[in-house]
């Protein structure tokens, strides 16, 4: 049971600062004063989740939670980078990050279904975390 909900708390984190990387990534693209507003509330949102990880996980293990590691990191500036080189309106990097805020959805709502024995309060941070990113990608919308 402790190490179901370490992996859930680790994919929580992961989601978070995966989120926070490719809000930085998009927000240098941004020009709408609006839209950088709308980014700059998430990316609060992002670090806020990440931070609840970061109390409760000395309860399961001594280590860090984990992160996104370099990689992923660079492949995600890199896609922003391409799939805005001719598109970099705000309707497009809006866009772009719904299709990353709806994996995000997807893979929390199957940690969710998956684990209905982990811990109260690490299923209380994946929920949050899941209704986080749905109420992103109903903000996002608009810029469409």
């Amino acid at each position: 049971m402790e190490n179901q909900n370490l992996n859930i708390l680790d994919e929580v984190n992961k989601g978070a600062t995966m989120g926070m990387n490719a809000i930085h990534f998009v927000s240098d693209k941004a020009y709408d004063s609006e839209f950088k507003h709308v980014l700059e509330v998430e990316y609060n949102k992002y670090q806020k989740i990440s931070q609840r990880v970061n109390d409760l996980y000395d309860n399961y293990s001594s280590k860090e939670p984990h992160e996104t590691n370099a990689m992923n990191k660079m492949m995600t500036w890199y896609g922003i980078q391409m799939k805005t080189m001719t598109d970099d309106t705000t309707s497009k990097l809006a866009e772009l990050l719904m299709q990353g805020t709806n994996m995000g959805i997807i893979e929390g709502r199957r940690l969710l279904n998956e684990n209905q024995n982990a811990e109260n309060n690490v299923k209380n941070i994946l929920n949050d975390f899941v209704v986080m990113q749905e109420d992103s990608v109903e903000t996002l919308k608009k810029y469409l």
